[in-house]
């Protein structure tokens, strides 16, 4: 009786073993150096994955014991894992369309520029609008002779392209450069013709000292020709939404704040995500430059996707310019522009009002500011409104950029919970200039101070601002840890005091920037439970020699336990 027992219930257990694990992972990756941002566990060396989150973090040999039969196995060999990177502010149809425009972004000279220009001019149709953009003057190894303000003028860029109507955006976006056919159709026209175009709010037409527009317009002033470029078709827009995503799969950016958008951009990410077709997760920013945009939002309030793919719940304030034209806000003239001090590029009181609505309907509000008196202006304005709504005690607002702050300034940061959204990429590029508009003093006290900041208390995300910047976060990463050039220039870095360590500069591009949304609970750390999101690095930028961290690429980007790009 009892051997007829005991044969089904070996045939039972050797079935079972056959099975393998109850709870087989989807997915393994093993052998590898994982960085978790968990301070629990720093580092592992495998990771299980299933229906897209983290199933078990460990040792190779722990995470066996998730191997089933349908589990796909990957031998990481030895390359370095992280969270998922989270650019934090950036452009993402800028992008795009960099890639479907004249791409300035590396021209080296005014000369350099024309050419790209006439060859563009070459192919296209009488009429056609040929526009570009990533030009910027401080950035070229020389001026041409002739120059007004600091900025070159259009007799070339009109020759090559009298035919033309041209619009070139500044790499900051805070200016742009147009052509004689531009001007013309824009009714921009010299000093003392009829109805000339010369007083703009919020920007200014550069002329000479003749009253003649040199093609430069600043600000808001670009708005003069930028209304007159034909509205993309719908195809093109698709086109450079798709480039986007791809530069985003090739970098290792898992989640993607974009700073500024419209409800055409938010429909055509809906549009990609019922197609399977997103590749990156959505965190948009409503521009405040289309205030219909935001009373709709208002009655309709924030949008919080359960499936973290697009969520609409913070809105962008744009409140002064780029060092780089000389609009940021300051408190004191610029070093090397007297009388001069920037300028507000929308009414300040806008702060407050959005602010408080923010507060009332569960809004993020994320303010631009890059000068010193705009930073002063929207903290006392945020520091008002949380006065009004003291309930609301987990507002996370933000300042985009936070790049010159007034040393007075930096704790209230820590003190009043706002965010500094920087892009460490910035001093790399701008502090070899910036001195020269802020002058030492200025530049050492308050200027890029990522130390300062943290000591404070503020949480810090971190990102590049594309298309002003390349979207490659190694570059920024390198940034924020040597604060050198990409040139690896000056020996030990610009302010040294000021450098992040590379946890810290890892943590603002994971889990510091998931805490930037709200969703630090769903992704930002390679914890059990949360998004499998994942950027695989060829080398351990964690570790190797800082002339070597420009050298990392990304091997492989996991957006939700699927593979979205793999190098060769």
């Amino acid at each position: 009786m009892k051997n007829s027992y005991l044969i089904p219930l070996l045939i039972l257990l050797l079935f079972a073993c056959n099975a393998g694990p109850r709870n087989a992972a989807d997915l393994v990756f093993t052998n590898g150096i994982v960085y978790t941002v968990d301070e629990s566990a720093p580092k592992a060396e495998a990771v299980a994955v299933k229906n897209g989150l983290i199933l078990a973090v460990g040792t190779t040999e722990e995470i066996q014991a998730f191997v089933g039969k349908e589990t796909e196995i990957i031998d990481l060999q030895g390359k370095t894992m992280t969270p998922g990177f989270i650019e934090s502010h950036a452009h993402l149809m800028g992008i795009g369309y960099n890639k479907l425009d004249i791409d300035l972004m590396y021209v080296q000279t005014y000369d350099e520029l024309i050419e790209k220009v006439a060859e563009a001019a070459a192919n296209a149709e009488p009429g056609e609008w040929i526009t570009g953009r990533g030009w910027h003057q401080d950035k070229w190894i020389k001026m041409p002779d002739n120059t007004v303000k600091g900025f070159q003028t259009h007799e070339q860029l009109s020759a090559v392209t009298p035919d033309n109507p041209v619009f070139l955006a500044h790499a900051s976006g805070h200016a742009s450069f147009v052509n004689q056919k531009a001007m013309e159709l824009a009714g921009i026209t010299p000093l003392g013709s009829e109805n000339p175009r010369q007083e703009v709010e919020g920007g200014e037409v550069l002329r000479d000292e003749l009253g003649n527009p040199t093609g430069v317009l600043v600000e808001t002033a670009s708005g003069l020709v930028r209304r007159l470029i034909p509205e993309d078709t719908p195809e093109r827009r698709e086109k450079a939404l798709e480039l986007a995503l791809q530069e985003l799969a090739e970098k290792g950016i898992t989640s993607f704040h974009d700073a500024g958008e419209d409800q055409n951009f938010i429909d055509l990410l809906e549009q990609f995500k019922e197609q399977d077709r997103l590749t990156a997760r959505m965190y948009v920013m409503l521009s405040s430059r289309k205030p219909e945009l935001l009373q709709a939002w208002y009655k309709k309030g924030p949008h919080i996707d359960p499936d973290h793919m697009v969520t609409v719940r913070s809105i962008k304030l744009n409140m002064d310019g780029a060092l780089g034209p000389w609009g940021a806000w300051l408190l004191e003239d610029y070093e090397d522009k007297p009388s001069h001090r920037g300028h507000e590029t929308m009414p300040i009181a806008l702060v407050s009002e959005v602010s408080e609505k923010g507060l009332e309907l569960g809004f993020q509000v994320c303010s631009h500011a890059i000068g010193d008196r705009t930073n002063r202006e929207v903290l006392d304005r945020y520091e008002a409104a949380f006065a009004k709504f003291p309930e609301v005690n987990d507002h996370r607002f933000r300042v985009e950029h936070a790049q010159h702050l007034h040393p007075d300034d930096i704790s209230r940061f820590g003190e009043m919970g706002v965010i500094a959204a920087i892009q460490a990429i910035h001093l790399s590029s701008d502090r070899p200039w910036a001195i020269g508009r802020l002058g030492a003093k200025r530049i050492k006290d308050g200027a890029y101070v990522w130390q300062k900041l943290l000591q404070s208390g503020a949480v810090i995300s971190n990102g590049t601002d594309a298309p002003v910047e390349p979207l490659d976060p190694v570059p920024s990463f390198f940034a924020s840890v040597t604060r050198k050039t990409l040139k690896m220039t000056p020996e030990g870095g610009f302010e040294p005091d000021q450098k992040m360590t590379r946890e810290q500069a890892l943590k603002s591009y994971t889990l510091d920037g998931a805490y930037a949304e709200f969703e630090e609970d769903f992704k930002g750390s390679i914890e059990v439970g949360k998004a499998a999101d994942f950027t695989v690095f060829d080398r351990n930028l964690m570790e190797v020699p800082e002339n070597e961290i420009l050298n990392t690429k990304v091997a492989m980007t996991i957006v939700g336990g699927k593979i979205i790009f793999k190098s060769e």
